[in-house]
């Protein structure tokens, strides 16, 4: 026959392991949320600050003789 004891502290490790991992997927969740904002602003910026080359509207021509200052 087997010596065999419940460990006393396992249910309460394992409650705090439960705990812990539903804590980590809230915090995965959020960080998902956070990502997709981050990536939304992100395009927003470079929309705002780095047109395409195609879309921007080109400068004017210099007139000859004119001053550039």
């Amino acid at each position: 026959m087997l010596n065999w004891r419940r460990d006393p502290g396992y249910e309460q490790r394992k409650m705090q392991h439960e705990l812990r991992m539903k804590q980590l997927e809230s915090e995965i969740e959020q960080l998902r949320r956070e990502n997709v904002r981050a990536k939304a602003l992100s395009a927003l910026i470079k929309q705002h600050c780095f047109p395409d080359d195609f879309n921007s509207t080109p400068l004017p021509p210099t007139e000859p003789g004119s001053s550039s200052s």
